[in-house]
């Protein structure tokens, strides 16, 4: 007991030595007689542990009068928007630019669900995949909550991955204590045969279930571009893409393709994507996190569709959607 005690106290003075000492991770080890990778570590336990908290302070007059224009622009519950980059950011490498309003957009979402998280009946959070919702997963500290269940809203990938909707789901439940879900199915399938194969089975359709019937679902949106994660990563073909692209899809969430107006496109993909449908969407709180300019199309695509009740989206993407 008292070594853990010792232990306990190590993490604490590691993080005040960081986070409120300003020191850098090589000079706390020095400090402490500990290795940087032993910092690193301890650095990170204590974020799950609840230890060290990260928060976005967004409420200013800017961002609260973006989200308030969102809100009514699109019809939204809510909308929570996160201050746009310094001017000194701005300088910065796009891929840099969108990394950074990632990480903001995944600690606002993060205090939503934590919001979510703090009601005293039990909690179904439904999950799509993507960076934006890892950040989401990263960020999420000190909630515990035992009649949480976290489920995925569509298939995997074949790898482990921390964009991977069951390593999100898995993660989730871990941090807060609750239960994971997860779609027994590959993210995409080669047929629409092998897709009505799939969704006939009793474990699919018992997921799909619990999918249905969660009380929010927090998603993110994917661009129908080369250089999106969906096809750099090869899930998708470029014959595929093509073939996207030539029926008018720009954007992408849980496993389904629209078009600029926010219309599932007509694709034969669509019909091998074991996921949630657009009608589940529609009956649901989905959430959905938005993060870099570039997604300007795809998230006004999905807005415009309809079935999306609250949004949280960075400052320089908010401008372009107002």
């Amino acid at each position: 007991m008292l070594e853990s005690v010792r232990d306990d106290d190590l993490l604490v003075q590691v993080a005040w030595l960081y986070h409120v000492g300003g020191q850098s991770q090589e000079e706390v080890g020095q400090a402490l007689g500990i290795s940087r990778f032993k910092v690193t570590r301890m650095l990170a336990d204590a974020r799950e542990r609840g230890i060290v908290r990260v928060a976005i302070e967004h409420e200013t007059t800017e961002t609260l009068l973006m989200a308030d224009r969102l809100r009514q622009r699109y019809g939204l519950t809510e909308a929570i928007v996160t201050p746009g980059l310094s001017v000194t950011a701005e300088a910065a490498p796009s891929a840099a630019r969108s990394d950074i309003a990632r990480r903001g957009v995944g600690i606002a979402a993060a205090g939503l669900l934590s919001r979510m998280l703090a009601a005293e009946d039990p909690v179904t959070i439904g999950i799509g995949w993507g960076r934006t919702i890892a950040a989401m997963t990263n960020a999420i500290t000190g909630v515990r909550k035992k009649d949480a269940r976290f489920v995925s809203l569509m298939g995997s990938l074949t790898r482990t991955a921390a964009t991977n909707p069951f390593d999100v789901c898995t993660r989730l439940a871990a941090i807060v204590g609750g239960e994971a879900y997860f779609l027994p199915a590959p993210f995409i399938l080669d047929s629409e045969e092998a897709y009505r194969v799939i969704m006939d089975q009793r474990i699919v359709k018992e997921t799909l279930e619990v999918a249905r019937g969660a009380d929010a679902a927090f998603v993110s949106v994917g661009e129908c571009k080369p250089d999106a994660l969906l096809f750099s990563s090869g899930i998708i073909s470029p014959e595929e893409f093509q073939r996207l692209k030539a029926a008018g899809a720009v954007a992408d969430t849980t496993g389904k393709f629209f078009d600029a107006r926010g219309r599932i496109v007509d694709s034969d993909l669509n019909r091998r994507t074991p996921s949630i449908g657009l009608e589940d969407l529609h009956r649901q709180d989905v959430v959905l996190l938005a993060a870099g300019e570039e997604k300007q199309e795809a998230t006004r695509a999905l807005l415009l569709g309809g079935f999306v009740k609250r949004l949280v989206v960075d400052g320089d993407l908010a401008r372009t959607l107002c």
